[in-house]
């Protein structure tokens, strides 16, 4: 059960890392950036996704 809470912290350190590097990207002019800006964006959802159904299975698995 502690492996499946660190999995889940590094989860959503990932996708904070990947939304702020989105962020930081958009702010930035060029077709090129924009591109890239919302391929992490399109990152930032699946990895959201993952967060959650991580969260899901600890709340499952703990009981609650």
């Amino acid at each position: 059960m502690d492996m499946l809470f660190w999995i889940i912290i590094l989860a959503l350190l990932f996708t904070a890392g990947i939304m702020l590097t989105g962020v930081i990207t958009m702010g930035k002019k060029g077709t090129e950036q924009r591109h890239r800006s919302n391929k992490l964006m399109r990152w930032r959802v699946i990895s959201q996704f993952v967060t959650i159904m991580l969260i899901l299975l600890y709340a499952v698995l703990s009981g609650s």
